[in-house]
């Protein structure tokens, strides 16, 4: 065991001293398979920023359930128990001198409501389900409107169903282009090591006259890919921090002129990991077939 850990150990420094020898090389392929990385995450974070804000919009999760206008409050606390009984989520009664209250408060609306005869509003419950899901707010919408003296009930689904369809294409669209850049990070990776391990050729040779394995040859180049793709990664974690520091103030300013409060969502630990793993994972690959072939050729 002590044996394996300090050939493993030997291999790594190996690999480190290799990246050290070259550092113009190494700042190249690090720069190109940080931008290779950058962009699938940096699309990924602001696709889940987006994802956020649609399901955290005012109205977006919520069922307007309307009732008939000579509902009584029989009717309403009827109702109100079969929404305590389904535990649709979160739910709030508006009574109807509220609502005209409401409609009264707005701007060039008080003398139009002051000179109707009667209130023409109903008495109305606001529910907010737990699940935002378009296809969940339909079946909730269903339901509700065969409960008794409910007259209307209104969903605005089709802005969520077109912006999540948005989402999902955004979603493949992305899986599509980081597919195409994790495949040029392994032909970076491999181009690299081959250079290597041609460079190295006299060197192999003399290790296999002396009985070393491929796996021991291997092995040093591996841990180069590895390494390579996890610096890389690492990179790209940085650049797609400083983009979106770059790009949350003008954000930030551009939803308040809407009237709404947006920020991209900064990559967390996990997103950092994740990157950092993708790329040597990806490297290691990379060194894996490129090693494979060439030691093959000097078969």
């Amino acid at each position: 065991m002590n044996s394996w850990l300090a050939q493993h150990q030997a291999a790594c420094g190996r690999a480190v001293r290799r990246l050290l020898a070259a550092p113009l090389n190494t700042l190249l392929s690090l720069l190109v398979i940080g931008i290779a990385l950058t962009i699938p995450a940096f699309g990924y974070l602001v696709l889940d920023s987006l994802r956020q804000l649609g399901h955290g919009a005012a109205g977006a999760q919520q069922v307007s359930v309307f009732m008939q206008l000579d509902a009584s409050k029989k009717d309403v606390s009827e109702i109100e128990a079969r929404l305590q009984a389904a535990a649709p989520g979160r739910w709030r009664f508006v009574p109807r001198d509220e609502a005209l209250a409401r409609l009264k408060g707005n701007e060039g609306m008080a003398e139009i409501v002051a000179s109707l005869p009667r209130n023409p509003l109903p008495d109305a419950f606001v529910v907010e389900p737990p699940n935002p899901a378009p296809e969940a707010l339909e079946v909730l919408k269903k339901e509700i409107s065969g409960w008794p003296r409910v007259e209307h009930v209104q969903l605005d689904s089709a802005w969520v169903r077109r912006f999540d369809a948005f989402i999902r294409i955004g979603r493949l669209a992305l899986g599509m282009l980081a597919a195409v850049f994790a495949a040029g990070l392994v032909a970076v990776t491999f181009n690299t090591i081959r250079l290597q391990v041609l460079g190295h050729a006299a060197e192999i040779e003399v290790a296999r006259m002396i009985g070393a394995t491929d796996a021991f040859i291997s092995r040093p180049f591996h841990y180069f890919g590895a390494l390579q793709g996890a610096a890389g990664g690492l990179l790209a974690a940085l650049l797609v921090a400083l983009g979106l520091a770059l790009l949350a103030a003008p954000v930030g300013e551009l939803a308040a002129l809407y009237g709404a409060q947006f920020a991209l969502r900064t990559p967390g630990l996990a997103e950092v990991a994740a990157l950092v793993g993708c790329g040597g994972l990806l490297g290691w690959l990379g060194g894996q077939l490129s090693v494979h072939l060439s030691l093959r050729q000097f078969d």
